[in-house]
């Protein structure tokens, strides 16, 4: 999902800064993709749940860039693990990139915006109505980021607008080795019997970093082609 809004905030003529943890190669792809599209990206290798790596991004970022207009948040983990066999050490990994990740972007990023700038963090809607207990870390991960940006929305109002997106079933790479009975019973839940494509998150994104969405702030949408939650 990242890579996808990335090159279509680049298409609409974005300057584009690139975070990555581990894989350089793909994030320097992604910089060259947007390269020929004509626009201008940088790729940052730092972990978002460390505020040094986070403060020493957002200087560099600022030194290249000036100022930024646009925050996704969109890292994220997850460990599909039982209840009775996941770790502390599971827990704070996952509360560290998906929650105090969103965080300390907001809180370094946030001193560089401008008037009319936008914030959007994507949650998940395991975040709204998840019951599956092997993925309960991320769950609450995902129901603290659409806490935090609703009293973000609120503290940053009216300068900065603060909106999250809310995954269903999104076909990435996070989802591809999950058993294929589980996936097929998940996809049957969905009333459009699929699942979601990365750019159309990321169209979701798109919209409330532009200009129709001036009126919105402190949101979540939903992306999940429906889906029937009592199952």
């Amino acid at each position: 999902m990242g890579k996808a809004t990335a090159l279509l905030f680049a298409k609409e003529g974005a300057k584009v800064v690139v975070n990555y943890v581990s894989s350089k190669e793909d994030a320097e792809d992604v910089v060259k993709q947007i390269s020929k599209l004509g626009s201008e990206a940088i790729a940052i290798k730092a972990d978002v749940s460390d505020e040094t790596q986070v403060k020493n991004m957002v200087s560099e970022v600022i030194k290249k860039f000036d100022h930024v207009d646009i925050l996704v948040n969109n890292a994220a983990i997850v460990f599909d693990v039982p209840f009775n066999e996941k770790t502390v050490e599971q827990w704070q990994k996952t509360l560290g990139i998906n929650l105090i990740g969103v965080f300390l972007m907001c809180k370094y990023c946030v001193p560089h915006m401008k008037e009319g700038s936008r914030i959007i963090n994507i949650s998940s809607t395991n975040g709204i109505y998840s019951t599956h207990s092997d993925s309960m870390d991320y769950d609450a991960s995902k129901a603290g980021v659409i806490a935090i940006t609703r009293s973000l929305a609120q503290e940053l109002a009216p300068k900065i607008l603060v909106n999250s997106v809310a995954p269903g079933w999104i076909d990435t790479d996070m989802n591809k080795d999950l058993p294929e009975d589980f996936l097929k019973r998940e996809i049957n839940s969905i009333w459009l019997k699929r699942m979601g494509k990365p750019e159309e998150v990321a169209q979701t994104s798109l919209f409330l970093a532009s200009e129709d969405s001036s009126f919105i702030t402190g949101a979540n949408i939903v992306v999940d082609g429906g889906v029937s939650t009592g199952n």
